[in-house]
């Protein structure tokens, strides 16, 4: 689809047409749709990025916590939402050998221990190695470093997941 059409379509189309970049959290389109009409791409993820640093800290919590553990028991049941399923197939979560299935599994586990929600990266930048690294420094982190950090990552993921399906 393009912008123009987005923008043409109103709040309802907007948030139907891009509530998905947000894993399971249709709310920050609802909230940026006050900002239509986008003057571009960037506007509009811009936009969705103020959404989510303006919501409470229950609803920022919430949002981390719709993602999935990264090769977790989510994608090993295939309840992955597609956009998910195509970036960890791309990062190659779905070629794992046993002992880095455990090595994610364990890191996982503290991580989440840590801090109560998932551990969150924008895969598409990393590969299987960087993203194991980049979870034991960060299990490291406190909690307001890690929820600010999940919160730019998932707006980088949402960054690419609109650039796929929006045209300018």
């Amino acid at each position: 689809m393009t912008l123009d059409e987005l923008n043409a379509a109103g709040p309802a189309r907007f948030v139907e047409a891009a509530g998905f970049a947000y894993e399971s959290s249709p709310w920050v389109a609802e909230a940026a749709s006050a900002s239509l009409p986008f003057r571009n791409v960037e506007a509009m993820c811009a936009a969705l990025s103020a959404a989510v640093a303006s919501a409470s800290i229950d609803r920022q919590i919430a949002l981390i916590c719709a993602h999935p553990d990264l090769a977790g028991r989510v994608e090993s049941e295939g309840r992955l939402t597609p956009a998910s399923r195509g970036e960890q197939l791309g990062a190659g979560l779905a070629d794992l050998t046993g002992p880095e299935r455990e090595q994610f599994a364990k890191l996982n586990e503290a991580y989440r221990a840590r801090f109560g929600f998932p551990f969150v990266v924008c895969v598409r930048e990393h590969d299987k190695g960087s993203i194991l690294a980049a979870m034991a420094a960060r299990v490291r982190n406190d909690r307001d470093a890690e929820i600010r950090t999940a919160l730019e990552e998932i707006n980088k993921i949402a960054g690419y997941r609109l650039r796929d399906v929006v045209r300018s």
